[in-house]
């Protein structure tokens, strides 16, 4: 019996010690409100859509499975494991008295009480246990439910089991019968180290974090405004202490309103100079600028603003008010915190940086057969995009006039020149694994990505 019982023991410590994460959502910036949230399990491929009120419970399984912890449950606790309380949902089939007894590890009951539990979900809430494993039961005339619960708290108090209220159930949310309006808990299966991909929305804004949970904690949103004069807001991507686009800017005037030229054609490309402001889409085609956004002469992305070496570049250029164009060095930033956190696509730190992966969008790219890890494959998942980036292959334009359609290759301009005529990009291929840095001709047409800090 004692043996019987020891493995009972060890069954709750390898179900339990794997604790549940609750993730919660906050905003700051321009809104504190947080309207949706899209989680990515970037190792599994999992995608959940929560309300920004939502708390996403992360279920983690080490051995023997947890019990089940969802809204269709019969019977929740969390937090699991608890500090001061808990709180328990229970869902019973029928109206009617029940009994919710709480018992140690050795079996001795050490709390009960008799409740009449409605034809809905109720909340009880727990409190003032020790510290150590606990079987609750639940047993009503037609049911009985189980679970089990780790406490963590220190409390020599009068144990408590008190009935919260009934909770009315829409759909899969739990609305509760006082002012906190709607919110529910969502389970989303986890394992400790699986990176996540967290895309916040409030309004017009759109801003992602990626992040590896390993306890409880808030995700809070960083809401700021990207918006240029045709009046578009571009989603963000918190990266270390810098703030990316998360798309490539389109933008078909300057902050003050200047328009800036669309040329078209290969023979008025053609006829450009290294002072021309102008910008085109992918193949003069409209269709691709939603998806790849503009291509700009380095004039065009730098608005007649110097060189610059800093970081930040102190340039605005085409990009919205309060933003840059990146310089080289704000790049190398960029790509030395990447290194340095292990977003090679191998989990290297060190250089060289194998960086295409994590920066690439899932979708878009031309499938590659070439080696392991670069951008068009489908190994590594959980590298890719990694990083939020989301870059697309929006092809560029050659001095000449010519097209590299999109599909393969993805440039972006930097607030540094090379020399009077050439200055520095970033780039990436669909055959590659790697970011690239190059210079080029002033006059060639390239995407740009606004950064500020």
């Amino acid at each position: 019996m004692k043996k019987v019982f020891f493995l009972l023991v060890i069954s709750w410590s390898l179900s339990v010690n794997a604790q549940n994460y609750l993730i919660s959502f906050a905003g700051t910036g321009l809104s504190s409100t947080v309207n949706t949230v899209k989680v990515e399990n970037l190792t599994t491929g999992t995608i959940l859509n929560l309300n920004g009120g939502d708390i996403l419970q992360l279920t983690i399984t080490v051995g023997i499975s947890p019990i089940e912890n969802t809204l269709a449950s019969n019977l929740k606790i969390y937090p699991n494991p608890m500090t001061e309380s808990s709180t328990l949902q229970i869902n019973p089939p029928a109206a009617g008295n029940a009994t919710i007894t709480l018992s140690d590890m050795n079996g001795k009951q050490v709390a009960q009480i008799q409740s009449y539990l409605e034809n809905c979900l109720q909340e009880l809430r727990l409190s003032g246990l020790k510290n150590g494993f606990y079987l609750i039961s639940v047993k009503g005339s037609s049911y009985q439910y189980s679970g089990k619960l780790l406490c963590n708290g220190k409390s020599s108090g009068t144990i408590r089991i008190e009935k919260i209220r009934p909770a009315q159930v829409t759909g899969d949310k739990i609305k509760e019968t006082d002012s906190k309006g709607v919110q529910a808990t969502i389970d989303m299966p986890y394992t400790n180290g699986d990176r996540l991909k967290f895309t916040g929305t409030s309004g017009i804004y759109t801003t992602t974090i990626t992040d590896i949970p390993a306890s409880d904690k808030t995700i809070t949103f960083n809401f700021v405004s990207c918006t240029d004069f045709d009046n578009y807001n571009y989603p963000v991507v918190q990266i270390g202490t810098q703030m990316w686009m998360a798309e490539n800017l389109k933008s078909t005037h300057y902050s003050d309103g200047a328009a800036i030229d669309l040329v078209t054609g290969d023979l008025n490309w053609n006829a450009l100079t290294i002072l021309s402001k102008a910008y085109c889409w992918n193949n003069d085609d409209l269709l691709n600028k939603d998806i790849y956004g503009a291509l700009y002469t380095w004039a065009a992305a730098m608005n007649g603003a110097a060189s610059s070496t800093h970081t930040p570049s102190g340039v605005q250029g085409a990009c919205p008010t309060g933003w840059n164009i990146p310089s080289d060095a704000d790049w190398y930033m960029l790509e030395n915190y990447l290194v340095l956190n292990g977003y090679n696509y191998d989990g290297t730190t060190i250089a060289p940086n194998r960086l295409g992966k994590a920066l690439a969008a899932v979708t878009g790219w031309d499938f590659s057969n070439a080696y392991p890890g670069s951008i068009g494959n489908t190994d590594y998942p959980a590298k890719r995009n990694a990083t939020g980036f989301s870059a697309l292959p929006g092809g560029m334009r050659f001095s000449g006039g010519s097209f590299l359609t999109v599909g393969r290759y993805a440039r972006w301009w930097t607030a540094t020149e090379y020399d009077a005529t050439n200055a520095y990009n970033r780039y990436t291929n669909t055959d590659y694994d790697h970011l690239s840095s190059d210079n080029y001709s002033k006059v060639s047409g390239y995407s740009v990505r606004c950064v500020k800090y």
